[in-house]
């Protein structure tokens, strides 16, 4: 990838310039806590995205995609909004940046990416991040890592029409090798777990679908959540957040919200004690925990919150008939990935009936991803 993108920017620019990198991630746990105050627990991982760039000494940006094979150039004005959709998250770093008081210049640059699009990933975040990091160091401007990230979720929402959390841009900012990261997305505290795999692997099963009707179902479970907050708040005004609020507190507020709204905050609430469970179970080496809680919370996200869809179903199903010793739907839902925790020596038995078997009854097969947990945002030698 570093090559292709010499060769392009040679091409285009000559040779002066820095490489950077960001990195796309996985989340072990924590799915939907994000936007309810709750925790998540996420790694960077080893794709991303990685760009060339340079100041060119004027006003504009040139950036080339190599992904897309496409070109832009670009002022720095609001009014100056590129039309291509990928030009337009460099667009909203550049202007979220400029809004902080840091300084942006013109710039050259090319990019590429290896994170698997569709797949959940947050190749958007390394996007942002990239540019973020690099931008940040180029001017001088000394934000610390916790505005970079605010800066890529602010491009989400103000140029590219994503309501999102923080917790996609946040751990491409944070990443660090061989660890996960839990972030109480209420606080914005942080603290890094080391992770010693040792006998196991985490294998992403892609189902390389998506269902049309993820953003609106992910808004209405977001109101879902909202109303049973409010509801709550009535009782219990010390709370700000539905990961703020007790199960038991759902019985007093049953009779003026609908059952969908209390499936929702149900499973929010077992999630977020998941996450710390987890973490416990990790820092005394007992995956089977860890796992157990994987297969609950796919459990939460397909019969609760009914954000999965066959497919998944499937692949968990299959999982669990495998002795694999945990596995969820990872990310938004209704397609993309399982996130698998599963011994060494049933990697290949697991991978070879699940793929043979999803085939025959889906009719193609699912992309297999094996993780290594990397650094995030940084400069490459």
């Amino acid at each position: 990838m570093k090559e292709k993108i010499q060769k392009k920017f040679t091409e285009l620019f000559g040779n002066e310039g820095v490489f950077y990198a960001s990195a796309g991630r996985i989340n072990l746990i924590g799915e939907h806590t994000d936007y309810n105050g709750g925790y998540v627990f996420p790694g960077a991982i080893d794709c991303g995205i990685m760009a060339k760039i340079n100041p060119n000494g004027t006003d504009k940006v040139r950036v080339f995609s190599i992904d897309f094979d496409e070109y832009a150039e670009f002022g720095l004005e609001e009014t100056d909004k590129p039309e291509q959709s990928w030009a337009r998250y460099i667009f909203g770093v550049c202007r979220e940046t400029i809004k902080r008081g840091g300084k942006v210049g013109g710039f050259d640059a090319v990019f590429a990416g290896d994170v698997p699009l569709g797949a959940g990933l947050s190749s958007s975040a390394a996007l942002e991040s990239t540019f973020a990091y690099a931008l940040n160091l180029i001017n001088n401007n000394g934000f610390d890592k916790m505005e970079l990230a605010l800066i890529g979720q602010s491009t989400e929402h103000n140029y590219c029409g994503v309501k999102c959390g923080i917790m996609d841009q946040f751990i491409s900012i944070f990443g660090k090798k061989d660890s996960l990261v839990r972030l109480d997305c209420k606080t914005m505290e942080y603290k890094y777990f080391p992770i010693q795999l040792q006998d196991y692997k985490l294998v992403l099963l892609d189902s390389c679908v998506k269902h049309e009707l993820a953003s609106s179902a992910y808004n209405k479970r977001r109101e879902s959540c909202e109303r049973v907050r409010d509801a709550i708040k009535k009782n219990h005004p010390e709370i700000e957040c539905l990961s703020d609020a007790k199960r038991i507190w759902l019985e007093e507020v049953r009779s003026s919200v609908t059952e969908e709204d209390i499936m929702r905050a149900e499973y929010v609430i077992g999630e977020v004690q998941r996450v710390l469970d987890v973490c416990d179970a990790l820092g005394r080496g007992d995956m089977e925990t860890v796992g157990e809680m994987m297969y609950q919370t796919h459990f939460g996200l397909s019969r609760l919150y009914e954000v999965s869809c066959d497919e998944l179903d499937f692949l968990n199903k299959m999982a669990r008939k495998l002795d694999v010793t945990g596995s969820r739907v990872m990310g938004g839902g209704f397609g993309g990935c399982t996130i698998n925790l599963v011994k060494k020596d049933l990697y290949k038995q697991f991978v070879d009936t699940t793929v043979d078997e999803f085939e025959a009854r889906f009719g193609h097969k699912p992309k297999v991803y094996d993780v290594i947990i990397s650094d995030g945002a940084r400069v490459v030698d």
